[in-house]
């Protein structure tokens, strides 16, 4: 029997008693409909949605209201039926400032005429990929990378084995784990086509073991489908970690700057394959999703919120916050980001919105001692405390070279740091600096070659 080896580093953070257990037997609810939704061009990593409807255009659920602005993008689609009121600039969760385009819901949820596959049993490749991005589906785990990209190998690489990421490592969320109860057999139906459009043998769930009533569903639900089976794994964040996964799982290790088709190998969430099966099945683009509403809420819980809900919405759903609430978090408290506007949408990538207290504000830093927790506890084998000065000194030709741009952003170095070092702000803030300059030595060498082409043009034509 295949034994499952944790992946090096990580930790196993606490939760205290608003976490995990708090929502984990909480069946997922429907939040009502908005009377308007705020729905952003930008809830992918790449380039931007492009607006297709103008305001006081009418416009149905599920309706494509703006198209992909490239190959690394998605489409975005209506969650309600309604009127387009405005497209403006709106500041997500995040912090980043995006186009989005404000529907008024008439509460007729018209939805758009569907179109399921006729076949959907011998899909080729082109076909389910046609379908993924027509949908607009991204992955759900938080990354939100286009699906379709990554169901696209680059030439010459082979997808050998899928693998199905039902971790959910994060404190407090649990939205995944409330839909493996739910929805096993749709998650392994969206699977197993996955697995015959592309003709994949192998593909594995991997579940941490504090979710045995999970493991037991989405068992059951696969028992009698050849070519899948439930991994159950030692819990340990970050395991939800595509490289991590893929370890723990396959004891393939994902080469530094690589991806996972590298090895053989393509990860999706379960959330995002059940937006698959629905999008094959049914014909649906991905306009709703299912958001834990954890932590210090009144009564938390899991709901199915509509794409471009306010985040004021699912917490007057739950009653509101304790007194003791001195933040909120967009995803889980390790790689979410904290945040104050209410009024900001939730997206196709918001797996959780949380309302925690006092132990959520960071304390002051204290000058690093050397313990060296940070390199032991880091899932990347990188060397944090080293990136972290160079950073600090603004030397990030150095960050760069010590291999800051692998960093996954677990939080795992700060959250082991003794003097609560702010490690992860630290490389999150090098890692745009560093992108930044290369975008930029791009346009130039762009540029340079331009005026190149130019100049042999012109002395091509003085030749002449």
């Amino acid at each position: 029997m295949f034994k499952p080896r944790l992946f090096p580093g990580g930790v196993h953070p606490h939760e205290g008693v608003n976490g995990k257990e708090v929502n984990k037997g909480n069946a997922i609810r429907e939040l009502p409909a908005p009377e308007r939704v705020v729905i952003p061009l930008s809830q992918h990593i790449g380039a931007p949605a492009k607006p297709v409807v103008a305001k006081g255009d009418h416009v149905l659920m599920g309706q494509v209201i703006a198209e992909a602005g490239g190959f690394v993008s998605a489409p975005v689609h209506s969650s309600v039926s309604g009127t387009v009121a405005e497209i403006s600039t709106v500041k997500l969760c995040n912090g980043n400032e995006t186009q989005a385009i404000t529907i008024v819901n008439d509460f007729k949820d018209e939805w758009v005429e569907l179109h399921p596959a006729e076949h959907p049993e011998t899909l080729s490749q082109a076909e389910l990929q046609s379908i993924v991005r027509g949908a607009g589906i991204v992955g759900m785990g938080g990354a939100t990378f286009p699906t379709a990209v990554k169901l696209t190998p680059a030439s010459g690489k082979v997808i050998e084995k899928f693998i199905l990421n039902g971790a959910e490592c994060e404190p407090y969320l649990t939205a995944d784990h409330r839909l493996m109860l739910e929805k096993p057999v749709q998650i392994i139906d969206g699977l197993r086509l996955m697995m015959l459009s592309f003709g994949v043998k192998e593909a594995v769930i991997g579940i941490e073991d504090n979710k045995k009533d999970a493991i037991a569903a989405m068992k059951a639900a696969c028992r009698d489908v050849e070519g899948i089976r439930v991994q159950a794994l030692p819990v340990r964040y970050p395991q939800g970690g595509e490289k991590q996964l893929i370890y723990a799982i396959t004891r393939r290790e994902v080469p530094a700057g690589g991806l996972p088709i590298d090895v053989g190998c393509v990860v999706c969430n379960v959330g995002t394959v059940y937006a698959i099966q629905q999008a094959i099945r049914e014909g649906k683009p991905l306009v709703q999703r299912v958001v834990t509403a954890g932590g210090l809420m009144n009564n938390p819980g899991n709901y199915l919120v509509r794409v471009g809900t306010r985040v004021r919405s699912l917490i007057e759903a739950c009653g509101g916050v304790k007194p003791e609430v001195r933040q909120l978090v967009n995803g889980g408290p390790m790689m979410g980001v904290a945040f104050n506007d209410v009024d900001a949408p939730i997206t196709k990538g918001t797996s959780g919105i949380l309302a925690l207290g006092p132990e959520a504000i960071d304390p002051p830093e204290g000058p690093c001692i050397r313990c060296g927790r940070c390199m032991r506890h880091c899932p990347m084998k990188l060397l944090p405390v080293h990136m972290d000065q160079n950073v600090r000194d603004e030397n990030y030709e150095e960050a760069e070279r010590l291999g800051i741009m692998s960093c996954i952003e677990c939080g795992a170095c700060t959250y082991v740091c003794p003097a609560k070092r702010m490690l992860t702000q630290s490389f999150r803030m090098g890692k745009k600096v560093i992108a930044a300059r290369q975008r930029a030595a791009k346009e130039i060498a762009q540029k340079a070659q331009e005026e190149l082409k130019k100049e042999q043009e012109a002395a091509g034509k003085e030749a002449k």
